[in-house]
C-alpha cells in the first residue's frame, strides 16, 4: 500500500526527472559493461570486498586510484555485480565523459537517492516528500542536496525503526571521478570523451570532483551514516590532494593503489591461456599458440590488464 501511495506523489516523479538512468550498474546503456574475468584480480577484489563487507573496518570510504588501462571500471564492474548478489548494493553511479548525463555532478546524488528509496519505501517516502517540499533542490549545492534527498531522509528512517547492514543496503560506489569534466552538455565547449585541457574547463572539473567529495566527507561520514562508500578514479588533482598528507579525506578514507603491488601478469597469463584454449577447441587445433606467445603478450601490457 505505501508502495502504491508513494508512486503517486509528485515529489517522486520530479526526482525521476533529474536521475540519470545510464549510470546505473546495470542499465541498458552499460550492456555488457567491462567486469573482471573468472580468477582475474582476485587478491585485489577479495581486499576491496572485504572492507566492504566488515563492520568494524576504521574507514567506511573506499578510493581506489589507477592509471588509464589499470582495470578500474571493471573492477568496480565486478564489485557493484557481488555486491548486488549479496543484497547489499544500496546504489552505484558509474561515470562516463562522453554520456551528458553522467559526466558531471548534476545527476548524482538525485540517482544515488532513486536506488537507495528502490530498497526502502520509508526512505522513498520521505525523499518524495522532501522533493514536493523544495522542487528547486537539484539546482542547490552538492552538500545541500546529499543532506536533503540522503542524509535527512536516512535519518527518519534510523528513528522510526532499528537500521543495521542485514536490513539496509550500504554499499555506494561511483567509479569514474576523473570523468566528472564539469560539463553537463557539449554547448560547454568541452568535446565528449576528451579530458579538458583549457584552463578554466580544467579548474571547473576539479571544482565538481572537489565537491563531491566534500559532500561524501561532510554529510555522509561525518553523520555517521552506515554506507561503505567505493569510489574509483584515475589519480588527478581533486582525489589526489584530498588523500595525500592534510588532505580532506587523508585520515577517514582507505586508499587502495593499483600499481606493482597489484601486477596483473598473473591474471594475464591465467586470461590469455584460456581464451586461447577457446580459440584452439574451435579451429580444432589446441597447439597453435606457446608459453612465448603468452609472455610477449604479457611483457608488452606491463602490467596493465586493458
Amino acid at each position: 500500500m505505501l508502495r502504491c501511495h508513494v508512486l503517486d506523489l509528485p515529489g517522486w516523479a520530479l526526482l525521476l526527472e533529474n536521475i540519470a538512468p545510464n549510470a546505473l550498474h546495470n542499465s541498458k546503456a552499460r550492456y555488457d559493461a567491462p567486469k573482471c574475468d573468472e580468477d582475474t584480480r582476485v587478491e585485489v577484489i577479495d581486499e576491496i570486498m572485504e572492507r566492504i563487507q566488515d563492520p568494524n573496518a576504521p574507514q567506511r570510504l573506499l578510493c581506489m586510484t589507477g592509471a588509464a588501462g589499470s582495470g578500474k571500471s571493471a573492477l568496480q564492474q565486478t564489485i557493484a555485480t557481488r555486491c548486488a548478489k549479496s543484497d547489499i548494493l544500496s546504489a552505484a553511479f558509474f561515470v562516463s565523459s562522453t554520456d551528458p548525463t553522467r559526466n558531471n555532478i548534476s545527476f548524482i546524488v538525485p540517482t544515488i537517492a532513486y536506488q537507495i528509496g528502490l530498497k526502502h519505501d520509508l526512505f522513498r517516502s520521505s525523499v518524495a516528500a522532501a522533493v514536493k517540499h523544495d522542487p528547486l533542490i537539484f539546482s542547490q549545492s552538492l552538500q545541500s542536496q546529499m543532506d536533503v534527498l540522503i542524509v535527512r531522509p536516512f535519518e527518519s528512517v534510523r528513528r522510526s525503526q532499528r537500521i543495521g547492514s542485514d536490513t539496509f543496503p550500504y554499499a555506494i560506489l561511483i567509479d569514474g571521478l576523473d570523468e566528472c569534466n564539469g560539463a553537463p552538455n557539449t554547448a560547454s565547449g568541452i568535446t565528449p570523451g576528451i579530458t579538458p585541457v583549457n584552463v578554466d574547463d580544467r579548474r571547473r572539473a576539479e571544482d565538481q570532483q572537489e565537491e563531491l567529495l566534500a559532500a561524501i566527507k561532510h554529510c555522509i561520514l561525518d553523520n555517521d551514516l552506515p554506507f561503505r562508500v567505493f569510489i574509483a578514479s584515475r589519480p588527478e588533482w581533486a582525489i589526489h590532494t584530498a588523500l595525500a598528507p592534510g588532505g580532506l579525506l587523508r585520515e577517514v578514507a582507505y586508499h587502495i593503489q593499483l600499481s606493482a603491488k597489484y601486477d596483473a601478469s598473473k591474471d594475464m597469463r591465467r586470461y590469455l591461456r584460456r581464451r586461447f584454449e577457446d580459440i584452439g577447441l574451435r579451429i580444432g587445433n589446441p597447439k597453435w599458440f606457446s608459453e612465448g606467445d603468452i609472455e610477449t603478450l604479457v611483457g608488452a601490457a606491463s602490467g596493465q590488464f586493458i
